[in-house]
């Protein structure tokens, strides 16, 4: 059976990876798949850097403002939706293309996870909803410390789901892989820590110009409680703290480059652990087109 062939664009954040996604779609006649677990809520646009129409430069994205950010949308139900894109996507003979930084999402695509179904535990919630986020990091690290590596440590709606995981089934996560169906070639863009440090602060600086604290000044007044602002992580927690009136905008600016950069680093963290991965500096299109060349010949 020759199996169809799958181009993944990854890498940590502010590296150029929709860009060039976009480019290479063109190039190969390909729609891009977002494998982002924040972008698939409808209106976390800015603070997202969800890619805009005119980014998109015609090219049809999906997995995009998939749900209300009232409700929850887990990895299961991604690579759910994924699945049926990625066979729209081919019957119509164009090249997937996902792109993105969650590294479960497409860990779970790639490998074919067999995810776990552990239920929500709404005790288990009551009671870690009272749990600073340090303590709530502090319990996964018992429970699973190579979980507790790679998780976003600032977002309790993450660390809460990953302890109720692990009371479960032992581990976070403790996934199977299935035979797959595709063939993949991972593209993954790396930048030196001090380019990667400087492309964040500039990237913040534009979405605080664009709007982001308005951004989440709206959602709250849409019906998004603090709380579940929160629980978005990285910059909606920090922009909550800001419009309550707990940290002020050099606060805001100063925390958000630091965790911001944080989480590039657990990210490179996840997907340096998958040697299958050909890395590039994103500059390298030539080399990158090369690869893809060979990969789709």
């Amino acid at each position: 059976m020759v199996k169809s062939k799958i181009l993944v664009i990854l890498g940590p954040t502010a590296t150029g990876k929709s860009d060039l996604a976009v480019k290479l779609a063109k190039k190969y006649s390909g729609e891009v798949i977002s494998a982002d677990s924040r972008q698939v809520y409808k209106g976390l646009d800015i603070g997202t850097g969800k890619t805009t129409k005119r980014e998109m430069q015609g090219v049809k994205h999906h997995m995009l403002d998939v749900i209300s950010p009232k409700k929850v949308f887990s990895v299961a139900e991604w690579k759910e939706q994924t699945e049926k894109k990625i066979s729209d996507i081919i019957s119509r003979g164009k090249l997937p293309i996902i792109c993105g930084g969650t590294g479960l999402y497409i860990q779970s695509i790639v490998d074919n996870l067999v995810l776990p179904e552990v239920p929500p535990n709404f005790a288990l919630r009551k009671k870690l909803e009272k749990k600073s986020v340090n303590e709530l990091f502090a319990i996964l690290k018992k429970l699973d410390p190579r979980r507790a590596k790679t998780i976003e440590k600032e977002n309790p709606a993450r660390l809460m789901r990953a302890i109720e995981i692990a009371m479960v089934i032992g581990k976070v996560p403790v996934l199977k892989k299935k035979k797959g169906e595709y063939k993949f070639l991972q593209i993954g863009l790396f930048v030196p820590d001090a380019v990667l440090k400087k492309k964040i602060c500039m990237r913040l600086l534009f979405h605080l110009k664009k709007g982001m604290i308005k951004e989440a000044e709206n959602l709250h007044k849409a019906g998004i409680s603090w709380k579940r602002m929160r629980q978005f992580g990285l910059e909606y927690r920090y922009l909550a703290d800001h419009l309550e009136k707990k940290i002020t905008k050099t606060e805001l600016e100063k925390r958000l480059e630091t965790e911001i950069w944080h989480y590039a680093k657990r990210q490179i963290t996840w997907f340096k652990r998958d040697k299958r991965i050909k890395w590039f500096d994103p500059k390298e299109i030539s080399k990158i087109q090369k690869e893809v060349d060979k990969f789709i010949d």
